[in-house]
């Protein structure tokens, strides 16, 4: 094994079981429930559901062992756990007061940075998760045309406006529709079928691939042409593909973007920033949340763009995605044991699998041997895997690749 990080098959079961007792599903996350996060392997006792501390890239569990984590609490720090920078702020902000009867200065300082840096932004509302700012962008859409109708592409979070799930009424999924990645002509299409109902498009311009700048300039244009609002969902893209997101990348500039994860560096913070004439539709609806302007996720915001100006940032989390997307997936391409490929661009890439169950024996083995890899979509490359992290990462492969091959060595045996 490597060094540094222990094998020990120590259960993690105590923790699991009292977890299944008090929350439906184990976990107030969906995507850190043991069935997702470990699928058909979701109850072997060796697998870590809980962790006890984090730092830089690594985490450890309750029992005491150390794991390398490739998905970043899932995009949402892009630094690195406990960075020193970003502690001292929040601890420095909570010590302060975190909230008051007033808003914080903080929340004046951190929308100031966002006008800089994000090239939609001419104004700014906090809010406190991805999918908040998404439900605010779609009511200032609305609420600036007097129109109900959305077109879509992309995961947009939770709440009733973009979701199928049980309990929404199908009366707010009809005001939805969804239209195929990349597909210039369905969206044309769509856009012609609603012109006279549309209040909004809204896109998220990178899911397993760079949404085509065509196919970005078409929705502007329609958007202009028909009156709506044009929105992009950069709650995972913003400083990481670009500190400005895809839209400082393409050229392509939206009414109103969302912000949220790797801003705050894993503190619960998110924005709607926009063009101030959308923006002021704010005044004629009703956004607010008592927690929004909370001073700790606004410090940690402010700590991440003081990052984003000492250095590169989105390069240092694409040249180390890359790193790891090169070190994993040619381990996988290489080894005789065949079903799951590494695809995807550096900065935030996932995992495919011909079938589940391979995909579960992958992700479980590698937490056995002591690193985290993310089912599916996405592992996000951040500052701190840095090369003495890469290196243990290749030297954790071989490993973990023998221990899935059949016969007396397989770990599950």
């Amino acid at each position: 094994m490597t060094r540094g990080i222990p094998f020990a098959g120590v259960p993690d079961d105590d923790w699991r079981s009292r977890a299944a007792d008090v929350i439906p599903g184990g976990s107030s996350t969906g995507s850190r429930r043991p069935e997702v996060l470990y699928g058909t392997r979701a109850f072997d006792p060796a697998v870590p559901t809980h962790f006890e501390r984090a730092e830089g890239c690594s985490l450890w569990s309750p029992d005491g062992r150390r794991f390398i984590d490739c998905g970043m609490a899932l995009g949402a720090v892009g630094i690195g756990y406990a960075d020193p920078s970003v502690t001292r702020a929040v601890i420095d902000a909570a010590s302060n007061g975190n909230v008051s009867a007033l808003p914080h200065r903080l929340e004046v300082e951190v929308a100031e940075r966002l006008v800089q840096v994000i090239p939609s932004a001419e104004q700014v509302r906090f809010l406190r998760t991805g999918a908040e700012a998404n439900a605010a962008a779609i009511r200032l859409a609305r609420a600036l045309t007097g129109r109900e109708h959305i077109i879509a592409c992309g995961y947009f979070g939770w709440l009733d406006w973009c979701s199928e799930a049980i309990g929404v009424p199908t009366t707010v999924q009809h005001a939805v529709t969804r239209v195929p990645f990349n597909d210039l002509t369905a969206l044309e299409r769509t856009v012609s079928l609603h012109e006279a109902s549309l209040a909004a498009i809204i896109i998220e311009p990178l899911v397993h691939e760079l949404a085509q700048v065509a196919w970005l300039e078409s929705a502007r244009r329609l958007a202009d042409r028909t009156g709506a609002v044009l929105i992009f969902d950069e709650v995972k893209t913003a400083f990481r593909v670009r500190t400005g997101g895809v839209q400082e990348l393409t050229g392509v500039t939206p009414d109103l973007t969302t912000l949220g994860k790797a801003m705050a560096n894993g503190y619960p913070l998110a924005a709607v920033v926009g063009r101030a004439a959308v923006m002021d539709a704010a005044q004629r609806t009703w956004i607010s949340s008592t927690a929004a302007t909370e001073s700790t996720g606004l410090a940690a915001a402010k700590a991440v763009l003081d990052w984003h100006e000492r250095t590169d940032v989105p390069e240092r989390m694409a040249a180390a995605g890359g790193m790891l997307l090169e070190i994993i997936g040619t381990a996988l391409t290489e080894s005789p044991w065949v079903g799951v490929q590494a695809d995807g661009p550096p900065t935030m890439w996932r995992l495919l699998a011909d079938a589940p169950d391979q995909l579960d024996a992958l992700v479980s083995v590698a937490a056995r041997h002591g690193l985290l890899l993310k089912r599916g979509a996405y592992q996000f490359g951040a500052v701190a895997h840095d090369e003495a992290v890469l290196a243990q990462v290749s030297e954790l492969m071989p490993h973990i690749m023998q221990a899935l091959l059949p016969g007396p060595r397989r770990v599950e045996d």
